[in-house]
């Protein structure tokens, strides 16, 4: 019997549609499941929608519709996203189900049957937003919250608390005795030190509330969200409900979370199954945050790229690749359209694509499209030693869920099989009878290493895996490879008619790109922007604006993006340094009439002051300044009001 392997996304929250974090947590989980099903692996992964609140609650009655309605709708956004995505979940968990309220009634019967559970009043500052409260939090003044920063509203009301204090030690013990249980290390390390720094008792219950699942033994009171989301990860495998599939699969081998939601699941989750007698999990995996310009994605910074719009721009395929590539696993990483279609070109077009493209064209001119029999040409033995090696360290960087270690390890073969190409140069051999054989080995290396390459390359891409191994002739579906007896083989490759068919990465035009997403944004843009705090007409009134005629500009020697402008406002000459090197050339400038915050206090730049700041609009996804002007000739020094 194959040995069992059980993994979980969070349960996404119904109160927002999908968001490219949640996309990201859904892709690795696909990924991590595809690979393990390749690795032999009797594979459960499951996702599913949180769908209880106080933010479904109020959200559904601003619209006027009944909360399950609202929990519907965006529900089927989310499972309509993740099929698009290429998401083949085995498990789906909506926290709406009956066998889920079953699930949370039972978890909650035994914790409080161990004696964990009492009666308290609960006062103090909550977040409706993250539903989180701001710990150790009292008085007068609204705490701010302590995973989202926002302000807080004040709570008191009767709660059923659970014993979260009496799981410190615990908890400690079960981090020491099972290292692995929080990866990486480092968020390891922050959960030791929360749990270090001493446990309060948690309240698991609103009177106040109406939607969710209610107590079994207090029908006034709801659980709280976190108790109720969590056991969402046991109800969807069938705790309370199928016995024989939960004992099978249970406990899980990776909850994959991102970081913010870290604590809930490595201190909460495992002290609410250690109450009720319930094994914990194997592992919390966490990764890091999406970032656009080193700032988190968030809908109040204007900086969100929803992951329909990217796919519908970029593409799945190209998008799962990039996401996995690109970021460190448990690191933080900036998300930039320029980075994306630099890899599509040079890491898919000019190396994956145009290896296959001119080996499918290569094997059809000079072997009438057959793959023949290896025979001896300069680099034989290091390709395939290469691919041996790849193949190892492929393998043991996805078991440490290193994947954008894994997938360098992947582009290294492709990248010394194009090499190889280039030292043999086939194109010149064709024409000599006594480099047959060499000539034969060239292709036969060539198509074998896309072999291998597209059993690698499934778990990650799986659309673009089978368009590889359709070109090659081969039958089933690369999906069904082992990947833990991988290695390089005169068959089936030697003796196969290539396919052949499109090409699969033609070369991305970046400025059409940034066209259709612009055009994309504008027309998903709502009717009104989110505008900054309101000011008074004195504080408007405090920033001084001036026209002024640029005489002089120049880079910044050292720095990319800077360029020093000399400016004429009419009754004084002034040096200001602007961002603008990437999108303005300094001989454009001169003689340009521009706006200038005049008053602004001054500040130094690689060793140069900058007395006040140009006025640019933010346009386009990567923010590109478009600086201010006029229609009509206004004189320099002209205040704007």
């Amino acid at each position: 019997m194959a040995e069992t392997f059980y993994m979980t996304t969070p349960l996404y929250y119904v109160n927002a549609p999908p968001h490219l974090g949640g996309a990201y947590t859904t892709i690795v989980c696909d990924t991590i499941a595809r690979y393990k099903r390749m690795m032999g692996f009797d594979v459960r992964f499951l996702t599913g929608t949180d769908e209880h609140g106080q933010k479904i609650q109020r959200s559904a009655r601003e619209q006027g519709i009944a909360p399950k309605s609202l929990a519907d709708r965006v529900h089927a956004q989310y499972e309509d996203l993740w099929r698009s995505y290429g998401i083949r979940n085995d498990l789906w968990i909506r926290t709406t189900e009956e066998r889920h309220y079953r699930a949370v009634q039972e978890i909650y019967r035994r914790v409080r049957e161990n004696g964990f559970i009492y009666k308290d009043e609960y006062r103090g500052w909550y977040c409706v937003s993250c539903e989180a409260y701001a710990p150790g939090s009292g008085g007068d003044t609204p705490a701010p919250c302590p995973d989202c920063g926002r302000e807080t509203e004040w709570f008191s009301e009767e709660s059923y608390f659970f014993k979260l204090s009496e799981f410190q030690d615990r908890l400690l013990a079960h981090y020491r005795d099972h290292p692995d249980f929080i990866r990486p290390e480092t968020r390891r390390n922050e959960v030791v030190s929360f749990v270090e720094g001493g446990l309060r008792d948690l309240s698991i219950s609103r009177k106040t509330l109406e939607w969710g699942v209610p107590l079994p033994d207090d029908a006034e009171h709801v659980f709280y969200v976190w108790f109720d989301a969590l056991t969402g990860y046991i109800s969807g495998l069938g705790f309370a409900s199928d016995t024989d599939r939960f004992e099978k699969y249970w406990p899980a081998d990776a909850h994959v979370v991102g970081k913010d939601i870290l604590r809930f699941h490595a201190v909460y989750w495992p002290a609410f199954l250690m109450a009720a007698d319930v094994p914990a999990p194997k592992s919390i995996v966490s990764h890091g945050w999406w970032l656009f310009k080193d700032e988190k994605m968030s809908k109040s910074r204007g900086n969100v790229f929803s992951p329909a719009l990217l796919r519908d721009v970029i593409g799945v395929e190209t998008l799962r690749y990039f996401l996995l590539r690109e970021m460190v696993f448990g690191q933080d990483c900036n998300l930039s359209i320029a980075s994306i279609v630099e890899r599509s070109n040079s890491d898919l077009a000019n190396g994956l694509g145009n290896l296959l493209s001119r080996t499918v064209a290569m094997v059809g001119k000079y072997r009438d499209g057959v793959v023949p029999a290896p025979g001896r040409a300069d680099g034989d033995a290091d390709v395939r030693d290469t691919a041996a090696r790849v193949i190892a360290d492929y393998v043991a960087n996805f078991d440490a869920y290193r994947f954008s270690r894994a997938l360098e390890n992947v582009w290294e073969l492709i990248a010394r099989v194009n090499k190889y190409i280039v030292e043999n140069q086939p194109w010149a051999i064709a024409r000599k009878q006594e480099e047959a054989p060499r000539l034969d080995s060239v292709l036969f290396h060539c198509s074998e290493a896309l072999r291998l390459t597209a059993a690698l390359l499934a778990p990650v891409m799986p659309e673009t895996a089978r368009a590889v191994w359709t070109q090659l002739g081969l039958e089933g579906d690369v999906a069904d490879v082992r990947l833990d007896g991988l290695a390089w083989s005169e068959s089936p490759m030697a003796g196969r008619r290539l396919a052949g068919g499109d090409v699969l990465f033609p070369r991305v035009d970046a400025k059409a790109v940034y066209a259709k997403l612009e055009a994309e944004l504008a027309a998903s843009a709502p009717p009104e922007a989110e505008l900054a705090p309101t000011i008074g007409i004195d504080d408007f009134a405090k920033v001084d604006l001036r026209t002024a005629t640029v005489i002089e500009a120049e880079p910044v020697p050292g720095a990319d993006k800077l360029l020093r402008l000399v400016l004429d406002l009419g009754f004084e000459t002034r040096q200001v340094l602007a961002g603008i090197a990437k999108y303005y050339a300094p001989e454009t400038l001169v003689g340009r009439k521009v706006v200038v915050v005049a008053n602004l206090q001054p500040r130094r730049m690689r060793g140069l002051e900058s007395n006040g700041m140009v006025v640019a609009a933010s346009v386009g996804p990567d923010d590109t300044p478009v600086l201010v002007g006029f229609d009509q000739d206004v004189p320099d020094g002209a205040r704007l009001r």
